[in-house]
Order: structure tokens, then C-alpha cells, then sequence
């Protein structure tokens, strides 16, 4: 689905329409819809931990929340391999209106937020010998190694 950007993603000002694909129900990818770049993996917060903040009222007013239902928070993880090694921001979520197809990051205060951080690594919550617990970062470590023995496999024959 399309967005247009009514705050920008940092770094990316010339930017003002994204396309968000759902992976699965913690990855999402988010690429600007008239280039090859950037292109983000962004990741369902709630998945892997407790997070919430105040949307600032301007924001608030420029994606037209307050009448919305349809409201999707992300976060951007820059992936690594192994996946453990990856980081992400918590302390710039994007919030997607899907009632208007808006879009916007917003950065928050790291002192009013401090338990956030702008490069956290997914290690935190991701424990490779925990295996009782959901991880979703092992699940897309797996998809990865997956589809490169697919690819390794296709490309024998």
C-alpha cells in the first residue's frame, strides 16, 4: 500500500511517497515508491517488547489520528547477519494512517523516553537457546537461510 509522507524520514527529505509490504506479522518492508531507494526493513515493536508513547499533538493533526482507526506504529531495524547483530530504532517509530494513507516518523525525546534507544540490538530480546519463547528474529533468520539453499538449490540444477 502507498503512503505519502507528511513528515519525513531523517536522511530522506526528497522522499514523499512509500509503498509498506507486509512480510509477515513482525517484518514489514518499506521502499520509496518512485526509486530504487531507500529501502527499509521495519519491524512490529509490540512484538518484542512493551513500547508507548505520546504522538505530539502536531503529528497528531498532520496524519489526522484522532479520526482513524486503521493506525499502524513500526520501527526501523537495520538487519545484520546473524540476525542477533541487528539494531533497531525505538527511538524514531514511523506511524502509518491507514484510514488516509498518510505516513510521518516521529522522533522522540531520548530523555522523556530513555529506555529507548536509537540502535538496539535485537539480541536483547532475541535468545537463541531460549527455545520456549516466541522469537521472531529466529524465525527470520530462518526465512533467510531458507531461501538462500532454495536459491543455492536452483542454481546447482
Amino acid at each position: 500500500m502507498d503512503f505519502d509522507i507528511k513528515s519525513p524520514i531523517l536522511g530522506f527529505e526528497d522522499v514523499s511517497k512509500m509503498t509498506l509490504e507486509k512480510i509477515d506479522d513482525i517484518f514489514m518492508r518499506l521502499s520509496n515508491t518512485d526509486g530504487t531507494a531507500p529501502v527499509f526493513v521495519l519491524i512490529n515493536p509490540f512484538a518484542l517488547r512493551q513500547y508507548d508513547f505520546e504522538v505530539p499533538v502536531a503529528m497528531e493533526l498532520l496524519l489526522d489520528l484522532k479520526n482513524s482507526k486503521n493506525i499502524l506504529i513500526a520501527n526501523i531495524m537495520v538487519m545484520q547477519t546473524p540476525i542477533q547483530n541487528s539494531t533497531i530504532n525505538f527511538l524514531a517509530p514511523l506511524v502509518f494512517n491507514f484510514d488516509n494513507k498518510t505516513m510521518a516518523q516521529i522522533v522522540l525525546d531520548s530523555f522523556k523516553y530513555p529506555s529507548y534507544g536509537i540502535a538496539e540490538p535485537i539480541s536483547k530480546w532475541y535468545k537463541e537457546d531460549d527455545e520456549n519463547s516466541q522469537n521472531p528474529a529466529k524465525e527470520a533468520d530462518s526465512k533467510k537461510n531458507s531461501k538462500k539453499d532454495d536459491s543455492a538449490k536452483s542454481k546447482k540444477k
